[in-house]
């Protein structure tokens, strides 16, 4: 016979005198991220985009969950490698400008899409700012906003077969997405940077690495083992000098951007798109 697991209490057993002392309110849960996928693997955070196969683009609700998840390692000194990675057939396609029209047409004086584009700006302050050292892990077409948001990222692996592109200007929109164009031409250069934008060329893998926005590139099955072969020496060094170090470049990197205006970015980008709805 199979007992059951909560057995009955003696029938004389005696009923309680009082109630039992309440203990501590449990804590609040943590609202667990429902756009991306988030595993840890000892120190290393991986953060993978489009989890569900849905569009690649950055959405309200995608960049609501990473600034969730990296407003969260401040408490988690023990996180101190995060990879930003794909699960999608590209990298990311960019902002969800259907997103843009709807907050727009739901409310034309551009409250709701500057909201939205502000998202974006915390976002990538936030990567720029965590403890973290953080790897982007890129293939496919990485375009706009997608490629704003690798650049703040400290390293940047991409497949060869990746394709980059900066399409804002093209579809009458100022490159106004997370204050990426003074990163990028920090990162990169205004010459170069001013081509790209002002073209919307399409450029390969290969002149990615040459101007600095990849690190390194590999073919697409090997292009884990470009990420393990930083995350490895990494997770050995001093927590300490990681985290000053990053400090130290993030600071000289500021002081290039000196007259950085990516504030207005949300009220730019709201404009030109009320510019745009009203013919």
């Amino acid at each position: 016979m199979i007992e059951s697991p909560h057995p009955a209490a003696p029938a004389h057993s005696p009923a309680p005198t009082h109630a039992p002392t309440p203990g501590p309110a449990p804590s609040r849960a943590r609202t667990a991220p429902k756009a991306v996928l988030v595993d840890e693997d000892g120190p290393v955070l991986h953060v993978r985009l489009n989890p569900w196969g849905q569009d690649d683009t950055l959405d309200a609700a995608v960049l609501d969950d990473l600034i969730n998840l990296l407003d969260d390692l401040h408490e988690r000194p023990d996180v101190r490698i995060l990879t930003l990675s794909s699960l999608g057939t590209d990298f990311c396609l960019g902002a969800d400008r259907g997103e843009y029209q709807e907050a727009l047409a739901a409310d034309p004086s551009g409250v709701g899409l500057r909201r939205i584009a502000d998202k974006a700006h915390r976002l990538c302050q936030a990567l720029e700012n965590t403890h973290a050292v953080t790897i982007a892990r890129l293939h496919g077409r990485v375009i706009g906003a997608g490629l704003a948001l690798a650049s703040f990222c400290d390293l940047r692996a991409g497949a060869d077969t990746s394709r980059f592109r900066m399409p804002e200007v093209g579809v009458g929109l100022p490159p106004a997405w997370g204050g990426a164009m003074g990163r990028l031409v920090g990162e990169v250069g205004a010459s170069r940077i001013r081509e790209l934008m002002l073209t919307c060329d399409v450029f390969d893998a290969g002149t990615a690495h040459r101007l600095g926005l990849l690190h390194r590139t590999a073919p697409l099955d090997q292009l884990d083992k470009v990420v393990a072969s930083w995350t490895g020496p990494l997770v050995r060094r001093s927590p300490e000098a990681l985290v000053l170090t990053k400090r130290m470049l993030a600071g000289y990197a500021r002081a290039d951007r000196t007259a950085d205006a990516s504030l207005l970015d949300s009220h730019l980008l709201a404009a030109s798109l009320h510019q745009h709805a009203r013919g």
